[in-house]
């Protein structure tokens, strides 16, 4: 049965690979053409923004920011480092917030690595109750290249002492890009490249941390060699039919987003093709609201490149059909970069970095995404 079972998921792949999959994005008035897109017409989200962490004397650099609400307050963690990112010394803070908005001072999660060593920061993971933070380690300067030693880690935060104790290894050779998130078979699912930024997905965490069965996806290499894209940062969700949407930021200058898709939860992938959808070279985040529609946040003017920042909506888990631009204010030209997002009493709460230096957020209702939605 188990055969039987994977020959049809691999027959569906396969027709997924010879079936051409719907647009990627088709705004109003553009019919797909993405060269189409008027930026400066584009709905501007209100909200309310706020600064997490003003930039350090001592640590200028700020970048991965990732969000939490847990145990009645939210949980910001970042990279924090020296002049520029992932150079040795580079450590993971942290910092709380009742509402979102006003914040603690940060505090120090990860503490400082090794000599010669770093970390960056990866997400939370609430797993069997307990609040996990992950944390990719290496050696020398940025986590890929050769003799790396990287790895995946867990740090659980402790109630009794209020500090993060650190948990061992997830995953060697591995840094994820988001937090494990459940499917529908039960399991844990997360992205993983490797040193060489080969992509594959890790399923399990459910006997243990660091249970997990590896599932490749694209080799960065061969990839870059037949067809020049380079993938880098994927993101993935499920949707009601059980089929996962993987979708990649390009390093190999099509200034496009790729996408593939899974019919056998994860575990077999179509190749990525190029999507009609922007991407100024950056890091996206999805998030299924609570409304039942999807958001995606990406810089998505790459005539722009990060100096803004995209909320698109998509009905179906396949086309997004409507993008808005967030109201963030820049008194002066900045890079906003690198955003995550959580939903939280009928409101968006967006982290991101400006300038590589500054962790801020913007509260954005529900409603007022319906507004761009026209509901």
């Amino acid at each position: 049965m188990k055969c039987l079972l994977l020959l049809m998921a691999l027959a569906c792949a396969q027709a997924l690979a010879t079936e051409p999959l719907p647009p990627m994005l088709n705004l109003p008035g553009t019919g797909g053409d993405e060269t189409k897109i008027d930026y400066a017409a584009l709905l501007v989200l209100k909200g309310v923004h706020a600064v997490i962490c003003p930039i350090s004397d001592d640590w200028k650099f700020q970048l991965h920011d990732y969000l939490l609400y847990h145990g009645g307050k939210f949980w910001c963690m970042w990279s924090h480092g020296p002049d520029v990112e992932d150079l040795p010394k580079q450590h993971v803070a942290y910092a709380t917030s009742d509402d979102g908005l006003k914040w603690s001072e940060p505090k120090p999660l990860s503490g400082l690595p090794d000599e010669g060593r770093a970390y960056i920061a990866r997400d939370f993971w609430v797993r069997d109750g307990k609040l996990l933070a992950l944390v990719a380690s290496y050696k020398g300067k940025g986590a890929f290249g050769v003799d790396k030693d990287l790895k995946l880690l867990a740090f659980e935060w402790d109630e009794a002492s209020s500090a993060w104790q650190p948990k061992g290894s997830i995953f060697d050779n591995a840094i994820n890009n988001f937090a494990p998130q459940k499917i529908s078979s039960g399991d844990w699912v997360m992205t993983r490249r490797d040193a060489r930024m080969n992509v594959s997905m890790l399923i399990g965490g459910i006997k243990a941390l660091n249970d997990w069965r590896m599932f490749p996806v694209i080799d960065r290499t061969a990839s870059a060699r037949a067809t020049g894209f380079s993938p880098d940062e994927p993101v993935w969700w499920e949707r009601p039919d059980k089929s996962i949407v993987g979708v990649f930021r390009d390093n190999g200058g099509s200034s496009r987003l790729f996408r593939a898709i899974s019919t056998d939860l994860g575990q077999t992938w179509t190749t990525p093709e190029k999507t009609n959808y922007p991407n100024a070279t950056s890091k996206l985040c999805p998030l299924l609201t609570s409304r039942g529609y999807r958001v995606l946040i990406s810089n998505a003017n790459p005539t722009l490149g990060r100096r803004e920042l995209h909320l698109a909506v998509s009905e179906d888990g396949l086309t997004f059909t409507r993008m808005g631009r967030l109201d963030i204010p820049s008194p002066k030209p900045a890079t906003l970069q690198y955003p995550h997002l959580i939903e939280h009493e009928g409101n968006l709460f967006i982290t991101f970095s400006r300038n590589k230096n500054i962790s801020e957020i913007i509260k954005v209702s529900l409603d007022e995404v319906d507004r761009l939605r026209g509901k």
